[in-house]
């Protein structure tokens, strides 16, 4: 990855970078996936701080990440994403790192991994999906057909209020703790729409297949039952196309389950790395 930016340096800074915990402890990076910033991870820190460093960041475009951080061009792909990873981890010089990353982080998070793989002790994918779209001349099953994404996409185009009230219920997939659909609902309309169509397109559109045989950092997947973005076949994938990796089905339901179970979430996380919960 070749990806030009302004000096690595203000990593910090760009990615409104949050550090808590344990300065001597192991370092675990949370990275949080579209539609949504750092503080969607708020109900697990608690699990993590005691014995970690915890660091935390905004993704570009997202959160309160520096909006001129975002380059349309450094960020056409997911790998613009992996390397602005890794400039955090440079800048704070992180080493053995646990990355617990969500949706489609999981994705940047292993092509960072592949990108440099010294950096990286543990990954922990969760709801991952390599790529959304089926693939019909491979069996591939991904959740959606090109036509459902495209429509997604449309609609997101057209009114991203509205598709953000539609769309944030049906990604938690709560519908009994519905102040959870209106969290994540407002946790999408603080990113910039623009940012936010153009983040869409990389996600869905995005095909990351090929990468998975190129990690060798140890690898926990963790799935979730009834999940409307990564159904069990496309997070199977992941876990089959990762040599050694570990698949766990969590006790939660839905896309995001570390706002709708935490503590499942966490202490699956913990028991991976041999700590108690």
């Amino acid at each position: 990855m070749n990806h030009p930016h302004p000096t690595e340096a203000e990593a910090t800074r760009r990615s409104n970078v949050t550090v808590l915990g344990r300065a001597e402890g192991r370092p675990v990076l949370f990275v949080h996936g579209f539609g949504s910033g750092q503080e969607m991870w708020h109900r697990l820190l608690p699990a993590f701080t005691a014995h970690h460093r915890v660091v935390l960041y905004d993704q570009a475009g997202a959160g309160h990440a520096d909006p001129a951080a975002y380059d349309r061009a450094r960020h056409a792909s997911l790998d613009g994403y992996a390397s602005d990873l890794l400039d955090v981890c440079a800048e704070l010089d992180l080493r053995d790192v646990v990355v617990v990353a969500h949706s489609v982080g999981a994705m940047v998070a292993v092509r960072a991994a592949v990108a440099d793989p010294s950096r990286f002790g543990q990954l922990v994918l969760l709801a991952p999906s390599a790529r959304y779209v089926d693939d019909a001349a491979t069996g591939y099953d991904g959740g959606f057909s090109r036509e459902d994404i495209d429509e997604l996409l449309d609609s997101l185009d057209h009114n991203y209020f509205a598709w953000t009230a539609a769309v944030a219920p049906m990604v938690m997939g709560t519908p009994d703790r519905p102040e959870l659909g209106e969290e994540l609902t407002q946790a999408f309309r603080q990113t910039n729409p623009d940012t936010a169509r153009d983040f869409a397109r990389v996600t869905f559109l995005s095909d990351s297949r090929e990468v998975l045989a190129h990690v060798t950092t140890p690898t926990l997947v963790l799935q979730c039952r009834h999940d409307a973005l990564a159904p069990e076949a496309a997070v199977r994938r992941v876990h089959e196309g990762i040599a050694g990796s570990v698949l766990v089905e969590l006790d939660a339901i839905g896309h995001c389950p570390h706002v709708s179970a935490p503590d499942a979430t966490a202490a699956a996380v913990l028991s991976h790395l041999g700590q108690p919960a």
